[in-house]
């Protein structure tokens, strides 16, 4: 059933006439009575009562035209869902890597909760490999990873960006007014870095040990708030991605070292599988992550 054929059946309907249609909806005579006499041929009923050049509904007219109102009132309500990201609603649930899980909503909760109310997150905080498992078996709609550069034809890249680590320490560490820092120097201090599952944790040792160099940790640990906080008041040394660390860094509560020779490639993509159906709310969230996470 085309709706344009319903949309003249309704001006015909309201205005009384094929020609003020017509005239209203920019056509010319001729199509509007096509379209209706289309619409007539579908439906197997006349729609209106043709006499002496004068046009009124039948019975079954008057009942189809309030059922084509409701259809175009449904009709409206569809766009006005999709265009409104308030009106917005369902559950999403989304494999991302810890740090990113804690830095992502630490500032924007509030933000995030007042522009989608309708919309319920499942936030699963595990490592890279079982992201996957868990996207592969629908398990969850989204992952947002934070490791080396993923490209996979199964999955669909919505949104990416490479992302800074650097060794970090207290403002107030000797280390910290150097202008560079040898290797053979800085793996002698004293570290606390996050978990060794951590994927950039697995790319700082993967990269130490191709230059034969190893860096054994005195306290392991995931929560990265944590460990800035433990930086601050202490004299040990970290290595963590720079969105963790840029607010102590600006306050200069925390300094980056330089090291010569550092280069390990880090990513933060979102990924979703080719064959998931994005919904308007899966991608209200997807618009938003790339948004915020990848300003």
């Amino acid at each position: 059933m085309e709706i344009r054929n319903l949309e003249s059946f309704i001006q015909v309907a309201e205005l009384g006439s094929f020609t003020k249609a017509a005239e209203s909806l920019g056509y010319t005579q001729s199509s509007v009575s096509t379209q209706i006499r289309q619409l007539e041929n579908e439906l197997g009923i006349p729609l209106f009562e043709r006499i002496n050049h004068s046009v009124k509904l039948t019975e079954k007219g008057k009942e189809i035209l309030s059922l084509a109102h409701q259809l175009f009132r449904t009709a409206d309500a569809i766009k006005k869902t999709a265009d409104n990201p308030l009106t917005l609603s369902g559950h999403i649930r989304i494999a991302i890597a810890p740090s990113l899980c804690h830095w992502l909503f630490q500032h924007n909760f509030e933000q995030f909760h007042q522009l989608f109310p309708g919309i319920s997150l499942e936030l699963i905080s595990t490592s890279t490999e079982i992201m996957f498992q868990l996207l592969n078996r629908n398990e969850v709609d989204l992952v947002y990873t934070l490791d080396h550069h993923i490209y996979d034809r199964n999955y669909v890249i919505a949104y990416e960006a490479p992302v800074s680590c650097h060794f970090v320490c207290s403002a107030h560490h000797p280390l910290a007014r150097e202008k560079s820092v040898a290797w053979k120097t800085l793996i002698r201090q004293s570290f606390v870095l996050t978990e060794r599952s951590t994927s950039y944790q697995k790319l700082l040792d993967e990269y130490l040990t191709s230059r034969s160099m190893e860096i054994t940790p005195f306290l392991e640990l995931s929560d990265t708030s944590l460990i800035t906080s433990i930086l601050q008041k202490g004299s040990e040394i970290s290595f963590l991605p720079d969105y963790v660390t840029e607010d102590a860094v600006r306050s200069r509560k925390l300094a980056h070292l330089h090291v010569p020779g550092l280069d390990i490639e880090i990513w933060k993509q979102v990924l979703y599988h080719k064959n998931k159906w994005i919904s308007p709310a899966l991608q209200a969230i997807m618009d938003y992550l790339g948004g915020e996470a990848f300003k």
